[in-house]
C-alpha cells in the first residue's frame, strides 16, 4: 500500500529475496498503481483498499503510504486476515500501536513495525557481540539523526496533519535501537524546537537506567554526524555514519578512545584519521547489496510462514514504548529557537 520513495526502495530490495514477488499494489491514483506495478512485475493494480485487501493472491501487506495513515490501514488489513509489515512510525500514538496489537491478536495475524535498521547485518553482529559482553555492561549510548530540510510550504516533513515532524521521522531510529540495547527507561526528559507548523524541528532526549545514560537527538534544522556510540565499562562501539543504514562498525578497546572519536565528528582532520590506523580500534565492514530493506522483509517472511504473530527483534511493545517517550518529551512546551 503506497507507491511513494520508500515502497519503492522495498519493491527493489525484495527482488533479492527470491521467496517474495509484488502480487499487487494499492494507490489513491490507480494510474500510480498501475505505473508502480509495471515496474515491479506483473502486479495487479488497485485504486480500492476494499478489493486490494480482499485479493486472495496477497499473503501479507507492506504499508508504506504517509505516516498518519499506518495506524488505520493496518487495522484494515488485519481485519481482512492479512499479515502486516507497517512502515515507521507505525502509528502516530502509542495508544494505537496497542490497538493494532490487540487486533492482530484476536484475528490471529503478524503485525510488525518496519523498524529496518534492527535487522541491517551491522546491527546483529553489535548486538550479538554486546550482549557477549565484548565493551561489558552499557554506561552511555549517545546518537544524533539530522538530515536538513527547509520549512516549505506542503513539505511532508513539516506538515501535522501528515504526520511530520523530526521525532517520527528520524528519532524513532535511535530510540528503537536503545529500547532494543536496554529495554525501557525508568526516566525520561528532553525538549523540543518548534518549527512554524508546530511539528518538532529538532528533538533531544534523555532516557535514564539504572546504570545507563543516554542521549539522543534528531533533527530538521541541519546535518548531522548521524552516528551512534556506546560505551560500556571496558570499551566502546561506533555504528558508523549513517547508522540507520549501518555497513560499518568501530570497536574500541577503551570507552575513552571511543567517546574522543565520536566528539572529533566525522569532518575534515577526523576523516583523515579515520582513515588511518589506530591502536585500539577494530574496524568491521558489514556491507550488503541494495538499500538495507530485504533484511525486514526476510524477517518477517519467516515469522509468518512460521505462524508468529509478531517478530521477537521488533516487538510491537517496543513501537509503542517508542512512541510513549516521543509523546513524553512533545507533552512538555517547546523551547525557545
Amino acid at each position: 500500500m503506497g507507491t511513494g520513495t520508500i515502497a519503492g526502495l522495498f519493491a527493489n530490495d525484495l527482488g533479492l529475496l527470491p521467496q517474495a514477488r509484488i502480487a499487487a499494489v494499492h494507490s489513491r491514483s490507480l494510474d500510480k498503481a498501475q505505473g508502480f506495478a509495471g515496474r515491479f512485475g506483473e502486479a495487479t493494480a488497485y485504486d480500492d483498499e476494499a478489493a486490494f485487501l480482499a485479493d486472495s493472491a496477497i499473503e501479507a501487506v507492506y504499508i508504506a503510504t504517509p505516516n498518519h495513515l499506518h495506524a488505520t490501514q493496518a487495522l484494515k488489513a488485519i481485519a481482512a486476515g492479512k499479515p502486516v509489515l507497517i512502515e515507521k512510525p507505525i502509528a502516530l500514538a502509542s495508544a494505537d500501536v496497542e490497538r493494532i496489537a490487540q487486533a492482530a491478536a484476536e484475528r490471529g495475524v503478524f503485525a510488525m513495525e518496519a523498524l529496518w535498521s534492527r535487522f541491517l547485518p551491522a546491527v546483529r553482529r553489535a548486538r550479538e557481540q554486546i550482549v557477549a559482553g565484548r565493551i561489558g555492561a552499557i554506561k552511555r549510548i549517545r546518537a544524533d539523526l539530522s538530515y536538513l530540510h527547509p520549512e516549505e510550504p506542503g513539505s511532508r516533513f513539516f506538515d501535522p496533519a501528515l504526520g511530520g515532524g523530526a521525532a517520527f521521522d528520524l528519532g524513532v531510529y535511535p530510540l528503537s535501537l536503545v529500547l532494543d540495547l536496554l529495554g525501557d527507561p525508568r526516566a525520561v526528559s528532553g525538549s523540543w524546537l518548534a518549527a512554524g507548523t508546530g511539528v518538532d524541528r529538532r528533538s533531544l532526549f534523555r532516557l535514564e537506567y539504572p546504570a545507563a545514560v543516554v542521549e539522543l537527538s534528531c533533527g530538521f534544522d541541519r546535518d548531522g554526524a548521524n552516528r551512534l556510540l556506546v560505551e560500556g565499562e571496558c570499551g566502546g562501539l561506533i555504528l558508523e555514519a549513517p547508522f540507520l543504514k549501518a555497513q560499518r562498525l568501530s570497536w574500541y578497546a577503551d570507552a575513552g578512545r571511543a567517546l574522543a572519536a565520536y566528539e572529533r565528528g566525522t569532518g575534515g582532520i577526523a576523516r583523515l584519521l579515520d582513515r588511518l590506523p589506530q591502536s585500539g580500534r577494530i574496524s568491521e565492514n558489514v556491507a550488503f547489496p541494495g538499500n538495507g530493506l530485504q533484511f525486514q522483509a526476510e524477517a518477517a517472511i519467516a515469522a509468518i510462514r512460521a505462524g508468529e504473530g509478531a517478530c521477537a527483534e521488533m516487538p510491537l511493545g517496543d513501537s509503542a514504548a517508542v512512541l510513549r517517550i516521543i509523546e513524553t518529551i512533545r507533552a512538555q512546551p517547546a523551547t525557545a529557537p
